[in-house]
C-alpha cells in the first residue's frame, strides 16, 4: 500500500507539474500573439509623450528632465546626432543596439525594439532588461537631434509585487504539495483496509467488518466486499456441514455393511438371522445409492441446464399420479389427502418436476402425525400455475424456515433423528424449480403444519426451448 501512496503522490505531483508546463507555454504564445503588441503600443505612447514633451518646451534642462522620468520608474538611454549618449535611472543589464536602430531614429523614425523582441519565453520578452528591448523616438532640443531610447524599469515598477508573487507561489507549490500527500493517504487508506481484509479473507478468516460512510467508488466497493466476505462465510459453512453431514451419512450405512457382513461370516447363523442381516446390509446399500444418486442429481442441476428436456405435459395428471402412488404410505400412518388438482398442461421437463413434487408429498407424509391430513391444490392463473401443499405435521420453528433448503440441512435432530432422509431433497427441489425459472416459499408454525408454494411459469420453458 505504501507503493501505491508513492505512486498516487508521484502522479499528482507530474500532473501538476504537466499542467503548469501547459499552462507555461499557453502564456507564452498568448504573450507572443497578443500582450507583445499592446505592450509596445503603450510604451510607444509613453515615449512619444516624453519627446513631445521635450519637443515643445525648448527652455527644458533636458537632463533634469530625463533623470525626472527615470525616477518615475524608466530606464532611458540617449544617443545626440553629435555622438554623446547618455545613461538615465537603472542601468541595462545588456547595452548592445544597432547603429542601424539608432541612425533610424535620429532620421525621425520610430524603433520598436520590444515588439521586435525575438521570440522567447514571455518571461524573457517582458523581463529581459536589454537596450535593444526599449522604445526609440526622436527629439529635438535646443536645435540638436536626440534618439531616445525607453523602457520601463521592471524592477522599480514591480518590487513589492515580486516578493508577493514569489512568496504566493512558493505557498502555493508547498500547500499543494501538502494537500496532495494529505488527500493521496486518505484515498488510500480504504483501499489499505481492504488490501488488509483481502489477506485475511484469503486466510480464511471471514467475519470482516469494514467502514461504510464513504458513499463514492470505495464505499461501494467496501460495501461489496463486505458482503462477498459474508457469502464466503456462509458458503464456507456449509461446505463445512455438507462434508460433515456426507461423511455420516456415508459413514453410518458403511458401519451397518460391515457390522453385519462379519456376523454374516459366523457359521452358527441360522437361517432366519442371515436373511435378516441380508436385508439390513440391502437396505444400507440402497440407502448409500439413493444417496449418491441425490447428489448426482443435485451437482447436475446445480452447474447445467442442458439436464432440462422440457416438452407438454399435463402436471395436473402428474401430481394426481404422484398421491395414488404414496396412498398406501398415508392409509398406514391414516392420514387423510385433500387434492384439487384439476388437468393443467405445461412447458416442463416432467423428470425434474416429478422429483419436486414426489420430494414435496414425501416430506409432506414422513413429518406429518398420524391421523392427520394433507391438501394439495393446483391453480392456474393463466400465465403461471400455484402448487400448494399442506400438512399438519410437527411443523418449523422460524429459526429454521430460513435453512431448509440447504443441503443436508434436517432441522432439529432431536425431533427428525428417527426419520430416514438425507437433508437433500429440498435442496433439489428448490433448485428444479429454479431452472424452470420458478419459486417456492415455505410456511410453518412449529407444532402445527407446514406449507410449500410453488409458482411456476407455463411459458418460460418454451423460451428455454427455443434458446437451446
Amino acid at each position: 500500500m505504501r507503493t501505491l501512496y508513492a505512486k498516487f503522490a508521484v502522479v499528482t505531483v507530474l500532473i501538476m507539474m504537466g499542467s503548469f508546463l501547459l499552462s507555461f507555454i499557453g502564456s507564452n504564445l498568448y504573450y507572443q500573439q497578443k500582450l507583445k503588441p499592446l505592450n509596445d503600443e503603450k510604451n510607444t505612447i509613453v515615449a512619444l509623450g516624453i519627446a513631445q514633451f521635450a519637443n515643445s518646451h525648448p527652455e527644458l534642462a533636458l537632463e533634469s528632465y530625463f533623470e525626472s522620468v527615470a525616477a518615475l520608474g524608466y530606464q532611458l538611454y540617449t544617443v545626440s546626432g553629435e555622438g554623446g549618449e547618455s545613461y538615465y535611472g537603472s542601468p541595462f543589464r545588456e547595452t548592445v543596439i544597432s547603429e542601424g536602430a539608432i541612425e533610424a531614429v535620429l532620421r525621425g523614425e520610430t524603433y520598436h525594439g520590444m515588439r521586435d523582441y525575438p521570440e522567447r519565453t514571455f518571461v524573457t520578452g517582458f523581463f529581459a532588461n536589454e537596450l535593444r528591448n526599449t522604445i526609440g523616438v526622436p527629439v529635438e532640443h535646443d536645435g540638436v537631434a536626440y534618439a531616445l531610447f525607453v523602457r520601463p524599469d521592471i524592477k522599480k515598477l514591480f518590487s513589492e509585487m515580486h516578493m508577493l508573487f514569489a512568496i504566493l507561489f512558493g505557498c502555493t507549490i508547498l500547500l499543494s504539495l501538502v494537500f496532495v500527500l494529505a488527500g493521496t493517504k486518505y484515498l488510500v487508506k480504504p483501499l489499505g483496509r481492504l488490501t488488509a481484509a483481502t489477506e485475511q479473507v484469503a486466510a480464511g478468516h471471514y467475519n470482516i467488518k469494514l467502514e461504510r460512510g464513504s458513499k463514492d467508488e470505495i464505499g461501494k466497493l467496501a460495501i461489496s466486499f463486505s458482503r462477498m466476505a459474508d457469502r464466503l462465510g456462509h458458503e464456507e459453512q456449509m461446505r463445512k456441514e455438507f462434508i460433515s453431514s456426507v461423511s455420516h451419512d456415508i459413514q453410518s450405512p458403511l458401519s451397518l455393511i460391515k457390522g453385519y457382513t462379519g456376523l454374516l461370516a459366523k457359521e452358527e447363523l441360522t437361517r432366519e438371522d442371515k436373511q435378516q442381516y441380508i436385508g439390513v446390509v440391502h437396505d444400507e446399500i440402497e440407502r448409500l445409492s439413493s444417496l449418491t444418486k441425490q447428489l448426482l442429481l443435485l451437482q447436475s442441476i446445480s452447474e447445467t441446464r442442458q439436464l432440462m428436456k422440457p416438452e407438454l405435459f399435463d402436471i395436473g395428471k402428474q401430481i394426481t399420479a404422484i398421491a395414488r402412488q404414496h396412498r398406501w404410505k398415508m392409509m398406514e400412518r391414516e392420514i387423510t389427502l385433500g387434492c384439487d388438482v384439476p388437468d393443467t398442461e405445461i412447458q416442463g421437463d416432467p423428470n425434474l418436476l416429478y422429483t419436486v413434487f414426489e420430494n414435496l408429498l414425501t416430506n409432506a407424509i414422513k413429518y406429518n402425525k398420524r391421523g392427520g391430513s394433507i391438501d394439495i391444490e393446483l391453480k392456474d392463473r393463466g400465465g403461471d400455475i400455484v402448487v400448494t401443499i399442506s400438512d399438519t405435521g410437527i411443523g418449523m420453528s422460524e429459526e429454521q424456515l430460513p435453512r431448509i433448503f440447504e443441503r443436508f440441512y434436517r432441522g432439529d435432530e432431536s425431533r427428525t433423528q428417527s426419520l430416514p432422509g438425507s437433508g437433500l431433497g429440498l435442496s433439489i427441489v428448490k433448485s428444479a424449480i429454479i431452472l424452470h425459472g420458478g419459486t417456492i416459499e415455505a410456511s410453518s408454525k412449529l407444532g402445527e403444519g407446514s406449507r410449500f408454494t410453488v409458482v411456476l411459469s407455463k411459458s418460460l420453458a418454451k423460451e428455454y426451448a427455443m434458446e437451446q
